[in-house]
């Protein structure tokens, strides 16, 4: 049986807005080909691994695929590291501590989610894609490329506007980068980021499948782009050329300021180089940049009880892109 999470929260039978024929399933749980219609095989696999049937269900599948990640990036990372880390897995306690916090608090306030969000907009015929007459398939491509775009725009929103930095700084005050640091964001702002994400998938009429696909995909790059993994030097030139490499974000993260507002892409490195915010490399190389914040290098940027006041302690430092009365203070 097709499912997604309803918006209480609770798991309810859903035929994702895939096929308009609503295509069978086997006794066995297999989906019918038809010999002809409106579905590729391409699209019933994408069913196929949104479905509650036996063992599996939405959530089974997103924590499936984050420990794996997880553990992947960890062993790579521990395997073949890109640079030394000056305080090391000592931080891993506090940045695993506020996700888990991140997802308990998103779960109770608003579940569902975007997913919620999309089977909303599709059951009230309300976005873009609600009324275009595209291919399915067609329609979840470019549902996850836009929504790949709109976290880029956000992302650069968070890093412009400095209340929005004020939040967005607890993720770049670690003093290190690995992959639990793709995981480290104020519960505020994860609240934040998911009502805009629920905005723009009914905006969009993104099908549900396609904010799933989406939302899986963005949390396993946040992990492999934030892991301290060397890769080979002529894969990280072709990979960059379509994604973001650890390497590629890693800049991200320098306590210089024009090296902190570039590279804002977390999957597709298409948008950084449209836009001009792409910067190839760090200025001091790899292993001799510092990573963090220029004025919190002494802080005890490691410990949860700093990363949930960071936000309200009054310091922002030279990072915001729009200047504003509280900058110039500072």
């Amino acid at each position: 049986m097709l499912c997604a999470m309803s918006p209480s929260g609770i798991y309810a039978p859903f035929v994702p807005r895939l096929c308009p024929d609503r295509t069978p399933f086997t006794p066995d749980g297999i989906p019918f080909v038809p010999g002809s219609g409106p579905c590729s095989a391409t699209i019933l696999f994408g069913q196929a691994i949104f479905i509650h049937h036996c063992y599996m269900d939405e959530t089974s599948i997103r924590v499936s695929v984050f420990f794996s990640v997880l553990l992947i990036m960890a062993v790579a990372e521990t395997v073949a590291p890109r640079r030394s880390l000056s305080i090391g897995r000592a931080r891993w306690s506090a940045n695993l501590s506020i996700v888990i916090m991140d997802v308990l608090i998103v779960r109770l306030l608003l579940p569902g989610g975007a997913i919620a969000a999309a089977l909303w907009a599709d059951t009230h015929g309300l976005g873009l894609f609600n009324w275009l007459t595209w291919l399915n398939s067609v329609e979840i491509i470019a549902a996850v490329i836009l929504l790949d775009l709109v976290i880029y725009g956000q992302h650069v929103l968070f890093h412009a506007v400095p209340l929005l930095w004020r939040l967005h700084m607890v993720h770049h005050a670690d003093r290190d980068i690995d992959v639990t640091t793709g995981l480290r964001f104020h519960p505020i702002e994860i609240i934040l980021s998911m009502l805009i994400k629920m905005i723009v998938v009914v905006l969009l009429g993104a099908p549900a499948l396609a904010v799933f696909i989406f939302e899986i995909v963005l949390n396993g790059m946040a992990m492999f782009n934030h892991s301290n993994v060397r890769l080979p030097k002529n894969l990280d030139y072709l990979l960059r050329l379509l994604i973001i490499t650890p390497d590629v974000h890693r800049v991200h993260h320098s306590v210089i300021k024009a090296e902190t507002n570039s590279n804002f892409g977390f999957y597709l490195s298409i948008w950084d180089r449209l836009f001009s915010t792409y910067r190839a490399q760090p200025k001091l190389g790899h292993t001799d940049m510092t990573i963090g914040l220029e004025h919190l290098q002494s802080a005890p940027t490691y410990k949860l009880g700093f990363m949930l006041r960071l936000p309200f302690s009054g310091e922002i430092g030279q990072y915001p892109m729009f200047k504003s009365q509280e900058g110039r203070h500072e």
